[in-house]
């Protein structure tokens, strides 16, 4: 079973990703353009080119699990505009995202102690 823990390391690929890509893949973007080892257990976010649906790989120890979310209705709402390859996240906002929120428009609580 996969779980969304607030020690998770997210990682959200910038740029769009052709879907046709697998696990290897997308594996290989994880090395090749995000400079990032997709073995170490950080999860992975990629978006397909059009908007309208997203992906998330991660390495749990014995294997990867690659996840899909088409939306049934429009197109993001949200995605990073930057020069970086890569943005960080945290559990909270990749919530909100996979529910096509902003979640840089959404005023979350500080946790009260940093989770290490």
């Amino acid at each position: 079973m996969l779980q969304l823990t607030p020690q998770m390391r997210i990682y959200l690929a910038v740029q769009p990703v052709d879907f046709r890509c697998g696990i290897d893949g997308l594996a290989r973007i994880c090395r090749r353009t995000l400079d990032t080892d997709p073995f170490s257990g950080v999860l992975f976010v990629f978006r397909n080119r059009r908007g309208t649906a997203l992906k998330i790989l991660i390495y749990d120890g014995q294997g990867f699990w690659l996840c899909m979310k088409r939306f049934s209705k429009g197109k993001l709402s949200w995605w990073p505009d930057r020069t970086d390859p890569i943005c960080h996240l945290t559990v909270s906002k990749l919530h909100i995202l996979l529910w096509n929120g902003n979640p840089e428009s959404v005023v979350i609580p500080a946790d009260f102690r940093e989770v290490a």
